[in-house]
């Protein structure tokens, strides 16, 4: 399989520059707290260089990055100390190769519409369970009711910072994508960290106080984005 040739359309041989190329996740990072560039994505290299005389499609990939995530919030659920820690190292996997789809994507020239909607709905899908699934572990381990209600209204805010997020970007037209990966990045590699050291009720700590940080950072970027009124022309001296 590995020596099958080059889907039609496709370039003849692997590039990384190509296969990053377009990406602007890094102008919302921090220089040398850019966990895709220097970190996922050049795992994610790997895995393209792999699949790239394949026929495994990027959508594969996408749906691949998917069910591990989903595996992560499987074990998160269990709630145990070791499986907490599965759930964090699957999670991170999962941020992996989920940057391999887009990658593979452009450096076989066959990027879509399609293909970047879809890695969008089961990013957020994947997500939604893998935090819903730590706080309800933690809270069946724990039975800390208030860090379950702090771990829900961090969940919470977390949605509402990536639609307030996606509403900024529509009001300024920004059709750019990918902004939203490198953040994306941090909160897997957050749940891998806290999942190894078996802390989910600091992740849920760091969540709802970063979360509430955010929306009020955004929402002053968005006030500063309304339009200035035009000061009147005075009237001129006869």
């Amino acid at each position: 399989m590995l020596n099958a040739p080059s889907p039609p359309g496709s370039n003849p041989e692997f590039d990384y520059q190509e296969a990053v190329g377009g990406k602007t996740d890094d102008r919302y990072a921090l220089k040398g707290l850019a966990l895709n560039r220097w970190i996922n994505r050049p795992l994610a290299g790997l895995i393209v260089r792999a699949l790239f005389r394949t026929r495994v499609s990027p959508n594969q990939v996408t749906l691949a990055a998917f069910a591990l995530g989903m595996a992560g919030a499987f074990f998160f659920y269990r709630g145990s100390a070791w499986s907490s820690a599965l759930g964090g190292a699957l999670a991170q996997l999962s941020s992996i190769v989920d940057c391999a789809d887009g990658m593979l994507a452009r450096a076989r020239g066959r990027s879509s519409e399609y293909g970047a909607s879809l890695d969008l709905l089961l990013d957020r899908v994947n997500e939604f369970f893998l935090l819903v699934g730590a706080v309800l572990g933690y809270y069946a381990a724990s039975g800390r009711t208030g860090l379950l209600i702090l771990g829900l209204l961090g969940t919470a805010l977390f949605f509402l910072l990536t639609t307030l997020f996606y509403l900024i970007k529509n009001y300024r037209h920004d059709a750019a994508k990918g902004e939203a990966a490198e953040n994306r990045a941090w909160l897997m590699a957050l749940l891998c960290v806290f999942g190894a050291l078996n802390r989910i009720d600091l992740g849920i700590y760091v969540l709802a106080i970063g979360m509430a940080g955010s929306i009020l950072v955004v929402i002053v970027i968005f006030f500063r984005l309304r339009p200035r009124r035009s000061r009147p022309e005075p009237a001129g001296g006869g």
